[in-house]
C-alpha cells in the first residue's frame, strides 16, 4: 500500500495487520482472524487497497478483494489515485476496469494531481459515510477550504476525464508498444497493464546509474530503491501519458538500448534477466 495509507492505519489507532502483495489466501486468514477477534470484542474490519500499485503498476484483484468483504461482513477501503481517469471507458477507475459496482461498505479515495491536472483529493462513499466524516474527521475539519477556483476547474477536468476515451486508448497503445520494445531488449519488466511500467534491475547503484545514463540522454526516469521498493527489487519507473507520442516511446526504447551499451559495452554482459 501507498505511505499514506499505512500512516493513516497508525494514526487511526486501529489494528493494523499487513498481507503479502495481491495474496488472497492470507487476506482471508486476516479476515478470519480479524472475525475472531470481533467475538471477543474486536471493532470492524476493513480492508485497505491501492488501486492501482505506484511502484509496481499492477491492479489489485478487486473483484476477490469485494467477495471476500461481503462474505466476512468487511469495509473496503480503496484508493485509486493511479486507476481514475486512466482506467475503465470513462475513467472511473478500477472498479470500472473490472466491471465492478462500489457497495455500501465501499469507500473509495482518489487524487486530482494526476489524470485531473489539478490539485487535492476525494473520498467518495455512502451518505452516512461521508456526514461522518464531515461531523468528525479532525483532518478534515480543521484544514483550509478548497479555493473555489480549484473546484471549478476539477469540475471542468471531470467533464473532460470522461470523455477522453481516445486519450485513453492512445495511452493503451503506448503501453503496448513499450512493453513489447522493453521486453525485446531482455529488460526485465512487472507485469503491468497500467501506465507505471517498472524496469527491474535489482541493485541501487545500477538503478541510479541507469537513471543518470538516461538522464543525459534527455529523459527522466527515476531510479527507486529500498526502502521504497524491497532489497534486491531497486528499479526504473517509466511513466507514460497519452500526451507522448509514438515517435516519443521509440526514442525512449533507443535511449535504453544505447545506455545498455554505454553501461554493459561488452554483450556477455547485458542485462537479459
Amino acid at each position: 500500500c501507498h505511505a499514506s495509507l499505512i500512516d493513516g492505519a497508525q494514526l487511526s489507532s486501529a489494528t493494523l495487520k499487513r498481507y503479502p502483495h495481491l495474496d488472497m489466501k492470507a487476506l482471508e486468514r486476516r479476515l478470519q482472524q480479524a472475525t475472531q477477534a470481533k467475538k471477543t470484542g474486536g471493532g470492524e474490519k476493513l480492508i485497505v487497497t491501492d488501486g492501482v500499485f505506484s511502484m509496481d503498476g499492477d491492479i489489485a484483484p478487486l473483484k476477490q478483494i469485494q467477495a471476500l468483504a461481503k462474505q466476512y461482513q468487511a469495509w473496503t477501503l480503496v484508493d485509486d489515485a493511479h486507476g481514475i481517469g486512466v482506467l475503465g471507458k470513462q475513467g472511473r477507475g478500477c472498479f470500472e476496469h473490472f466491471g465492478l459496482t462500489p457497495n455500501k461498505n465501499t469507500i473509495l479515495v482518489g487524487t486530482l494531481g494526476k489524470a485531473f491536472g489539478c490539485s487535492g483529493a476525494f473520498v467518495a462513499g455512502s451518505e452516512t459515510l461521508i456526514e461522518t466524516l464531515i461531523q468528525f474527521a479532525r483532518p478534515y475539519i480543521y484544514t483550509t477550504a478548497m479555493p473555489q477556483l480549484n473546484a471549478l476547474a476539477i469540475r471542468e477536468a471531470l467533464t473532460l476525464v470522461q470523455n477522453a476515451q481516445a486519450s485513453r486508448e492512445i495511452l493503451a497503445q503506448h503501453i503496448q508498444q513499450f512493453r513489447q520494445g522493453a521486453i525485446q531488449l531482455g529488460l526485465t519488466l512487472l507485469d503491468s497493464p497500467s501506465p507505471i511500467q517498472a524496469i527491474i534491475l535489482k541493485q541501487s547503484k545500477t538503478a541510479v546509474a541507469w537513471s543518470e545514463c538516461l538522464k543525459q540522454k534527455g529523459f527522466w526516469v527515476t531510479a527507486i530503491r529500498p526502502p521504497t521498493v524491497p532489497k534486491n527489487q531497486a528499479r526504473l519507473r517509466v511513466t507514460l501519458s497519452s500526451q507522448h507520442s509514438t515517435k516519443d516511446i521509440i526514442k525512449l526504447l533507443n535511449a535504453l538500448k544505447n545506455c545498455q551499451i554505454d553501461l554493459y559495452p561488452n554483450p556477455y554482459t547485458q542485462i537479459h534477466t
